[in-house]
């Protein structure tokens, strides 16, 4: 070898052997990940594929709400109101009675209130300005009040609107019910009605959520693991993202139209919408005042409400002759008729009547302000909500009680309708959750014990679906314990078996039935027809548990 041979051989050798020392090196640092300070490793499992998409997209490590500043009043010039709003078709009422997003002299508020309303549009959380005096109001959903809670000194006088279609989840085409995300990875915005939606879900389908860094993080295998990113867009783009390079690390989104749609266009085939909140009573859109503002000037406040409630019901009654002027107001976002007709079907726009029992609904009265937001309380859960108050501290009925007191508005009435997009009917679709629930029956008998109070809870949770719901329906499939059926196979071989078999499937019906009595009993106002029974006997056990295996099996099918 020459001498030049010999050096460059040297060379490489020593770049060898440094590499392999890095690598070894390397493999000391390396730590697992965890799911959060009291994650069991041996319990978690960690997703397949790499870091691609965490790598792609900007993943927020999730906490607590942020701090708001503190309050100020708001101070309106020259008469003029400041409302900051989005791009949302649900504030199509307020926009109608100011004749567009500007200040003008013949708007209904400067007409009937002696002021002008000034509307900017802004898709950046505005809490903190509000908080801070720099708008009189804005517009938000109930469940983001339980968020901040305490620290967020502001009124909320109206509902808006209710949500319909806007929110949806997007997930793997083999996923078909809530209950299947149990061990999946899903995206959305943090603190938003996306998590709160997918929140409720999982809650009334008894599953835990797990806040993950990110989709690269170990899942939880008993829970839906939620990974954030900074707004549901790009959620939805993540999990498409994902998907059409494996699908290795997400498994869904939560998000809100139209991206539901391109994403499940864009999947050719590999996602589905698993629901949306189109016959959902969860996502109420709600005014929001500032609070110092609305205390020192509540005749304004008053007008506000009124003015939105006349051209809400206006517009449900007949949208064909706003359709311009609102595409006009989202203008900078390229509306046109067509996409505010498309929009508006997407949304109920509330009217007094429908405000008054929102507000005055009680804490178990589904579609009510008091129970969105108390679920809200629940599904986020101590350890994001150490301090929740009570939905009164936001809540102020006085400026739809005057209203109401007026008669201006006495004509509205109160109508929320099932928005059905097929002649299927529900029970011959998946359903869209499954709960197993053990009522407690009388020794040897189909008949319910009234005296038990799980049962009667057991009966208001099953009352609250159907009122969250207009038009679902629940199909009870009563279960009985197969531990006896070897000792029929011995004592009478299979004919006896088929015997006990019938006889079996007899009682779960029974009891099945016996459900649905007592919950007629107890909410004479559910039409029976909303409830269908069946009995699988022991057919479908759910173990070798006894107990568990003597149960009722609730499934909620909503109209779609």
């Amino acid at each position: 070898m020459t001498k030049l041979g010999k050096i460059v051989f040297t060379l490489v050798v020593l770049l060898l052997a440094g590499f392999a020392v890095m690598r070894i090196l390397g493999k000391k640092d390396e730590t697992p990940n965890h799911a959060g300070p009291h994650a069991d490793t041996k319990e978690m499992v960690a997703p397949d594929g790499d870091s691609s998409i965490a790598a792609a997209f900007d993943f927020i490590a999730p906490g607590k709400a942020p701090q708001l500043p503190s309050p100020r009043p708001y101070t309106p010039a020259d008469n003029t109101i400041a409302i900051n709003l989005s791009e949302y078709a649900g504030y199509a009422g307020l926009i109608e009675a100011n004749g567009g997003l500007e200040p003008n002299d013949s708007s209904w508020f400067a007409k009937n209130g002696s002021f002008k309303l000034k509307i900017t549009l802004s898709e950046e959380d505005s809490w903190a300005d509000l908080q801070d005096g720099k708008f009189a109001a804005t517009a938000t959903t109930v469940d983001v009040l339980s968020n901040y809670g305490r620290q967020w000194q502001c009124v909320v006088p109206a509902q808006v609107s209710w949500s319909r279609g806007a929110d949806g989840i997007i997930v793997k085409k083999d996923i078909k019910k809530v209950n299947d995300l149990k061990g999946k990875t899903i995206a959305t915005a943090p603190f938003s009605e996306s998590e709160f939606f997918i929140r409720y879900l999982a809650q009334e389908a008894g599953l835990a959520v797990t806040r993950l860094d990110g989709p690269e993080q170990t899942r939880n295998p008993e829970a839906v693991n939620l990974v954030f990113l900074e707004d549901a867009f790009k959620a939805g783009d993540a999990f498409l993202s994902d998907l059409k390079a494996g699908g290795h690390q997400l498994d869904g989104c939560v998000t809100w139209a139209p991206k539901t749609t391109e994403v499940v266009e864009a999947s050719e085939g590999g996602a589905r919408q698993l629901i949306d909140n189109r016959n959902l009573l969860v996502i109420a859109d709600i005014l929001v005042f500032n609070k110092g503002f609305a205390q020192a000037r509540p005749e304004v406040v008053q007008k506000i409400v009124e003015g939105m409630l006349l051209h809400n019901d206006r517009i449900r009654a007949n949208p064909e002759p706003h359709l311009k002027s609102i595409a006009d107001a989202f203008k900078q976002f390229k509306w046109t008729p067509e996409d505010a007709r498309t929009e508006l079907a997407k949304v109920h726009l509330s009217n007094l009547p429908e405000n008054l029992a929102f507000f005055r609904g009680a804490i178990d009265e589904a579609g009510s302000f008091a129970s969105v937001f108390q679920t809200a309380n629940l599904a986020y859960g101590a350890e994001l909500q150490p301090s929740p108050v009570a939905a009164s501290f936001f809540a102020d009925v006085k400026p739809l009680e005057a209203i109401a007191a007026g008669g201006t508005l006495s004509a509205q009435v109160a109508s929320i309708q099932p928005i059905k997009t097929s002649d299927q009917a529900p029970i011959e679709q998946d359903p869209l959750l499954t709960r197993d629930i053990r009522f407690y029956f009388l020794p040897n008998s189909a008949q319910l014990d009234m005296g038990n109070k799980e049962n009667s809870d057991f009966l208001s949770n099953v009352n609250h679906l159907l009122g969250v719901s207009p038009g679902s329906m629940i199909l009870m499939r009563g279960h009985v314990d197969d531990a006896q059926k070897e000792n029929f196979r011995q004592q009478g071989g299979e004919a006896l078996v088929r015997k006990m078999a019938l006889k079996a499937m007899e009682l779960s019906t029974q009891r099945a039935e016996e459900v649905k009595k007592r919950l007629l009993e107890k909410y004479p106002t559910i039409k029976a027809d909303r409830l269908e029974v069946i009995g699988r006997g022991w057919e479908e056990p759910a173990g070798k548990n006894s107990d568990l295996n003597r149960r009722v099996e609730v499934q909620w099918f909503t109209v779609e």
